[in-house]
């Protein structure tokens, strides 16, 4: 399907894979998006935690918190973006996690992702993005965040074997 299969880690003390959560805020009951992103970006090489429908920016944030996520992916289908992103991302900055990258995909009008990128997004995927370039987006700006330079990502160990 030409995915690239990513064995990044978030550092070469820490080994394990960038750590996603990817949530539905809101009342919008339309997830086959989100499933098809969080299976996109599990069979990429990340560990993804789909949250499910129907959650509170609290419950994303909380969520984000208790598995240590790297990243989390809000989709949004339903209009609600400018009302439930900055909530998640207020939700972060106070439990102390505004390190975390937050992402935007979904029915996202034009004229709105400059605002949510203002806001703290770190970028806005509409339909149509293809699904190998959220991966190296995301897979780059996490190695760009951990201050790697994206090409061994602290993936090889003293004895230069692949862990």
């Amino acid at each position: 399907m030409g995915l690239t299969v990513r064995q990044r880690l978030v550092s070469a003390a820490v080994k394990r894979p960038y750590r996603v959560v990817v949530a539905k805020p809101g009342l919008d009951g339309h997830d086959r998006g989100a499933k098809v992103i969080a299976r996109a970006l599990r069979d990429a090489g990340f560990e993804v935690i789909y949250t499910g429908l129907h959650q509170t920016a609290d419950q994303v944030v909380q969520a984000v918190i208790q598995e240590d996520a790297d990243a989390v992916g809000l989709s949004l289908l339903s209009g609600a973006h400018l009302t439930l992103v900055p909530r998640v991302i207020d939700g972060l900055k106070q439990q102390g996690r505004d390190d975390v990258l937050v992402l935007v995909g979904g029915i996202i009008p034009e004229a709105d992702i400059p605002v949510l990128k203002e806001m703290g997004v770190a970028e806005v995927f509409t339909p149509g993005a293809p699904l190998p370039a959220i991966g190296s987006w995301l897979g780059e700006a996490l190695d760009e965040r951990e201050g790697g330079d994206g090409e061994d990502g602290g993936d090889e160990g003293e004895s230069g074997e692949v862990a």
